[in-house]
């Protein structure tokens, strides 16, 4: 009997909560499966998606955002070996469980920490509380494949945004995985996009785009690209988060800068009754 041929599983990509294969038809090799080669025309559909989401998922109370962040975490857990599988640590699956868990928890207490009451001199009541910026395109970093992923992702959706995902090219298979755990945790569809390919060539178009609010580069390691990609963010004047290289310790207690760089203050005033 001749040897039976193996069939090559092939990871698509994850746009508005489903899992459409580019549509440029093209795919990439990695340890033995096809991965899905994202086209500029994946990043803008992914961009459409992200926008018609983000009304219902910003509007949703945050104490329900948490809950679907625990969500997440909870799938992740289950799914644990396959992650190991495909050769994540797992020491570095249970830190990802972890830093979904820490996000969660902080999903109700952003507005207390973050907004509050202001003294002012007359007889009105004046208060800060803020406010998700919208969509944040993501360029997500390499290493480590996932828990970086989950890093990157996590705060900028706890408060209310909404996020297009560029996985890094050499690790897709983490963030794909990762998308098959979010289509299950009953997180709204368009929430999270996950486009896995080039950088050079999804990432400039989603920073150039202008239904972009922010642009995440902490996946890009390539100086010149990041100029290049902050030269496009400016011309619809989009937040820039580009920390420096020495802020990539993911294993460390992430704090709230992440948070809060993704987030607009908004102020109201109020007359107090006589």
């Amino acid at each position: 009997m001749s040897e039976r041929v193996a069939v090559r599983k092939t990871y698509k990509l994850f746009i508005g909560g489903k899992f459409p294969r580019s549509e440029s038809g093209r795919s990439y090799l990695v340890q033995s499966s096809n991965v899905s080669l994202a086209s500029r025309k994946d990043a803008r559909d992914a961009v459409v998606a992200a926008r018609a989401a983000v009304k219902g998922w910003a509007g949703a109370t945050a104490y329900n955002r948490g809950q679907i962040l625990y969500r997440a975490a909870e799938m992740l857990e289950g799914r644990r070996e396959q992650f190991v599988a495909l050769g994540i640590p797992g020491d570095e699956v249970d830190a990802t469980v972890d830093r979904w868990v820490w996000y969660a928890g902080w999903a109700d207490k952003l507005a207390q920490v973050y907004g509050g009451a202001n003294p002012v001199a007359g007889p009105y009541f004046n208060i800060s509380a803020p406010e998700p910026t919208g969509v944040v395109a993501v360029v997500a970093p390499e290493r480590p494949a996932l828990l970086g992923l989950v890093s990157v992702i996590a705060p900028a959706i706890v408060s209310g945004n909404t996020v297009v995902v560029a996985a890094s090219p050499s690790e897709p298979l983490a963030a794909v995985t990762l998308a098959e755990v979010l289509a299950t945790s009953d997180l709204p569809g368009g929430v999270v996009n996950i486009l896995t390919g080039a950088i050079t060539e999804t990432a400039p178009a989603l920073a150039a785009h202008m239904d972009v609010n922010a642009i995440d580069l902490t996946g890009v390691t390539d100086a010149s690209l990041a100029s290049e990609l902050e030269v496009k963010a400016a011309e619809n004047l989009k937040r820039v988060l580009r920390p420096a290289p020495a802020d990539h310790d993911w294993t460390v207690d992430p704090g709230l800068a992440r948070m809060t760089t993704l987030l607009e203050t908004k102020t109201v005033w109020h007359p107090k009754g006589v």
